[in-house]
């Protein structure tokens, strides 16, 4: 199954994505096993939203043994291959959708950047799960694409701007329930030309490694979003439009604008 959220006449309700059709539905798939189908919507009509609102965002770092190697080699003293799942955090202000315009603010200089990123989507409460119960945990996954301004990366004490700025993590465009995702390709690719292609799998740690980790020390529950590290980064720049497609779940689209013009 695939799951979406959409705008219809000015509020978020949650839908369930068929081949030309949205099937509106009166709830949360993540609260209701079957919610009840109150509508469709022509998929081409559809305002994507982010698929999901997490109670908690979290975000894995340096996680692709690749993209370790090429920082370490940039000289990031950071850039080391960890020894356990550690996690951070990001903000839901910078969620955005599929489709909708990625914005560089006007203060930024310097290196601006995408990367395309494995989402788990938590569909329990989770506490002190084994590896058993972090799969069975896991509802779909999703997209993401995590935006960075990297001279203010270089320049803050922590992430608050560099990557957390509104649109700064488009997700999208569903939740994909069926699919062994790390089994996967990712690809970025800026105005249709390929700029990485990767093995998702290809990971230090895997979802459910980070689950079991997170786990023992926070409570997870449904709605919660992981997203899992890249392998590798591109510029972007505004004019561009940025496509970021994992195999088996689809293509997360976004057109790249200047603040002050997000039409």
């Amino acid at each position: 199954m695939r799951y979406a959220r959409v705008s219809v006449g000015g509020r978020a309700v949650w839908g369930r994505v068929e081949e030309d059709d949205i099937a509106l539905l009166s709830a949360s798939p993540l609260e209701e096993e079957r919610p009840d189908v109150i509508g469709t919507l022509p998929r081409d009509a559809a305002r994507w939203l982010p698929p999901v609102v997490p109670p908690v965002f979290y975000a894995v770092g340096m996680n692709y043994p690749r993209h370790i190697a090429h920082a370490a080699r940039l000289g990031n003293a950071a850039a080391v291959m960890p020894d356990r799942p550690e996690v951070g955090y990001r903000a839901n202000n910078a969620l955005t959708g599929h489709l909708a315009p990625i914005v560089r603010p006007a203060a930024v200089e310097g290196r601006f950047e995408a990367e395309p990123e494995l989402v788990a989507v938590i569909g329990r409460t989770l506490r002190h799960a084994t590896p058993a119960e972090a799969r069975a945990g896991v509802f779909g996954w999703t997209i993401g694409n995590d935006v960075s301004a990297r001279t203010w990366q270089h320049q803050d004490r922590t992430f608050w701007r560099s990557k957390n700025s509104d649109t700064f993590k488009p997700m999208g465009p569903w939740i994909e329930t069926d699919v062994d995702a790390l089994a996967q390709k990712t690809t970025l690719r800026v105005n249709g030309v390929t700029h990485a292609e990767f093995a998702t799998g290809d990971m230090v740690f895997d979802p459910f490694e980070y689950i079991v980790e997170i786990t023992r020390h926070i409570t997870m529950h449904p709605g919660d979003v992981l997203w899992m590290g890249a392998e590798s980064t591109c510029a972007i720049a505004p004019g561009d439009t940025v496509d970021v497609e994992i195999g088996g779940i689809g293509v997360l689209s976004n057109p790249v604008h200047p603040e002050g013009n997000q039409s």
